[in-house]
């Protein structure tokens, strides 16, 4: 297997991977939205708000941290990003010891968040640099990680911690705090770039001149129409997305009830964890199927389709009341939100260069950032607005979500992509 120096390519991505394994945890965060809002009444609004905020900043600091990737180094800034990521965590847990919301939210939601943006731009970033010549393949492969987290959490470490310390919220985020140090640190050890002229022994030339020549300077590709649309994209497609795996265990409750209410509150919350569990497995797919599958068909036409596929979807999720065809849409919808962070970074590697791909990249995810606060937060509002009519409070935010993807797709037509290739032996 090529290597550099005797470090082999595929342990520098398997070290990536479990890193996005640990960091994609977050994803299960609609596991605790109801157990918060219950134990200590707190609102829909106000609980996922903490969410919002780990996205929001981990959009914001992956910004800073593609900046500051080129200066430190990969294994610096995803030591750091692991250590803040397990940091907020422990913070959280004395937030719901001292029943804190505002600590919550600057422990799990700025802390965790900070550390989710550092530790999420390096891996991507630096396995690219590893697999010039499997872009999509490679990029897509280590951000599936990231999708598989929330199945990591919904279905094997929250259910098992919980029913350890017998439902004591405090002690289980301790717990989990500890234990994504631990891991975290371990695989962010392991991370670091070839040299610069470094390609794999069976590729002897790029066929098309590298994509830096294009640009000056990284704030000349972020003022840049090109990026402007692709933020515009990325914004969409995660923003349709986001908002229901914020609430995606919470909603699909409501229409299990709705079918039985027989169906007690333990039945219902076992219900909305095997989807979270489910739809991770999608999402995580996904990243690794549409990264792969852009190699062939080219990154616009892949988010054209990503874009398109998912109006119908949620225009079927309007009219469904069967919970498994809900969970089947759900499951597709989070396929294609995976897609369409497998597909980003070699459509800015292509668009930009490789020079320029950790900056730009880093400033692409504050739409990250935005969605992130745009999508669950408009949710929470419509389940807040008709507590007592969930069906109503859903055909909103899937109305809501279709209009954010339409504009996406009409934009998607608008981009020139250009495509760097390389010789073989």
């Amino acid at each position: 297997m090529p290597s550099e120096n005797g470090t082999n390519r595929v342990v520098i991505a398997v070290a990536c991977t479990l890193l996005m394994l640990n960091l994609g945890t977050v994803y299960a965060w609609s596991f605790f939205q109801k157990p918060l809002c219950e134990t200590y009444g707190w609102t829909n609004s106000q609980v996922v708000w903490t969410f919002s905020l780990a996205i929001c900043f981990l959009g914001l600091s992956a910004a800073a941290g593609g900046l500051l990737l080129p200066r430190v180094g990969p294994r610096p800034l995803a030591l750091a990003g692991a250590l803040l990521f397990g940091s907020g965590y422990l913070i959280a847990a004395l937030a719901l010891r001292m029943h804190s919301l505002p600590l919550l939210y600057v422990g799990y939601g700025v802390t965790g968040g900070i550390g989710l943006g550092l530790g999420y731009v390096t891996p991507v970033a630096t396995v690219s640099r590893w697999f010039p010549d499997r872009k999509g393949l490679a990029t897509g492969t280590v951000v599936m990680g990231f999708g598989f987290g929330a199945l990591l959490m919904s279905k094997v470490i929250a259910p098992f911690l919980l029913a350890q310390v017998s439902g004591d919220m405090v002690l289980a985020f301790t717990v989990m705090g500890v234990l994504f140090l631990a891991l975290s640190l371990a695989s962010a050890a392991f991370i670091r770039n070839p040299s610069a002229s470094w390609l794999p022994p069976h590729v002897t030339a790029r066929t098309v001149p590298d994509t830096d020549a294009l640009w000056v300077s990284a704030g000349s590709c972020i003022v840049s129409r090109p990026f402007a649309l692709m933020w515009l994209i990325f914004f969409c497609n995660i923003t349709a997305g986001i908002a229901l795996i914020g609430f995606q265990s919470p909603l699909f409750q409501d229409v299990c009830a709705k079918l039985d209410p027989a169906l007690g509150k333990e039945a219902l919350s076992a219900y909305g964890g095997t989807l979270i569990a489910a739809s991770s497995v999608f999402n995580g797919i996904g990243r690794f199927f549409w990264g792969a599958l852009s190699d062939r068909m080219g990154r616009r036409r892949t988010f054209s389709l990503i874009l398109g596929s998912q109006i119908a979807a949620f225009a079927l999720l309007m009219q469904t009341s069967h919970p498994w065809l809900f969970a089947t849409l759900v499951c597709y919808i989070l396929l294609c939100y995976g897609g369409g962070f497998g597909t980003m970074p070699s459509f800015v590697l292509d668009m930009f260069g490789a020079r320029f791909m950790p900056a730009v990249y880093g400033a692409i995810l504050t739409a990250w950032s935005a969605a992130g606060i745009a999508g669950p937060q408009f949710v929470a509002m419509m389940k807040d607005r008709y507590p007592g009519q969930p069906g109503l409070a859903s055909f909103y935010s899937f109305a809501a979500a279709i209009c954010f993807l339409s504009t996406g797709l009409l934009l998607s037509f608008l981009v020139k992509e250009r495509k760097v290739t390389f010789r073989e032996d």
